[in-house]
């Protein structure tokens, strides 16, 4: 490709996410396909700017992005059409500009799915947990909904008003129990903790860099993780989080964040330029970098 060859931009929509690893992620799919595409990072300082950056998007011609923590949701009125994914939880991870229109998705749901499709039959008809209740858990119960069909979903969430309001529009309203973050260490909520075959967080805690610990998330003392559960950590950077690490060491299998990041990416790469992202060779590319930094 001529150095002089226009590219296409790219990015990542979020505040405080240099920490990404989507740029290696998409960049080493560009690279290795031999597209002419760029990825980089958008920090928006606060939600009021995410319309001035949409409308900026507009007039530069960035030909996509996809979306993270905490503008899933803020952008979707500033968008023209919402695939019937996005549409269905009301929160976007991926943007594609087609010639000035904003087009939404959300790859979430299947990215989530992707890593426990091997595990799916442990999972029918038994319990589930998530902590959190932005778009990526909305994407959770969604992906849980579709492909493993639990018997419930337990919500975990700090604001038991807001998760009320947010699940007032969604027919899936009965399949959710809420249960306030406060009150994980009395007895009828712990105890339907450690009743679900799945632990997921779909929180920032735990993410490199921020000053909170996994027990932001999990008390102590209560044997809320043993083995029998699958605990699933949707941040990716550290690759292994604390409440991995502590699932591990309770006897749990773990499903890093990584998986994640890399399947929703794949269908992100695939909506953006209609060709396969070379996964095999993004997984590896990407553990080989994080290794590096840990080092």
């Amino acid at each position: 490709m001529s150095n002089s060859q226009s590219k296409k931009i790219f990015g990542l929509l979020g505040r405080h996410v240099d920490y990404s690893w989507s740029p290696l992620i998409h960049n080493t799919g560009f690279e290795t396909l031999g597209l002419p595409c760029a990825y980089t990072i958008f920090n928006i300082a606060s939600p009021e700017l995410v319309e001035d950056a949409l409308k900026g998007s507009r007039a530069l011609g960035i030909a996509g992005f996809s979306v993270t923590i905490p503008y899933k949701k803020t952008v979707v009125p500033f968008l023209d059409e919402l695939s019937p994914e996005a549409l269905s939880i009301g929160a976007v991870n991926t943007i594609v500009n087609d010639n000035g229109r904003l087009l939404g998705y959300n790859t979430d749901i299947d990215g989530f799915a992707a890593p426990l499709l091997p595990m799916a039959e442990s999972i029918r008809n038994r319990p589930v947990c998530i902590f959190g209740n932005g778009g990526a858990a909305l994407a959770a119960v969604e992906a849980f909904r579709h492909h493993f069909n639990p018997s419930s979903v337990l919500l975990v969430v700090r604001d038991t008003q807001k998760a009320e309001d947010m699940l007032e529009e969604y027919a899936y309203r009965d399949l959710v129990t809420i249960c306030s973050g406060r009150e994980i260490d009395q007895p009828s909520c712990s105890k339907l903790i450690r009743n679900c075959r799945v632990l997921v967080n779909a929180t920032p805690v735990g993410t490199a860099g921020r000053a909170d610990h996994v027990h932001n998330i999990l008390p102590t003392g209560h044997g809320l993780l043993h083995d029998g559960q699958i605990v699933y950590d949707m941040v990716y950077n550290p690759l292994e989080t604390p409440l991995l690490a502590e699932a591990r060491a309770a006897g749990a299998a773990i499903i890093p964040g990584i998986e994640m990041l890399i399947a929703q990416a794949a269908r992100a790469f695939s909506i953006w330029t209609g060709q396969e992202l070379p996964v095999d060779l993004v997984r590896k590319t990407v553990l080989a970098e994080i290794e590096k930094s840990d080092a």
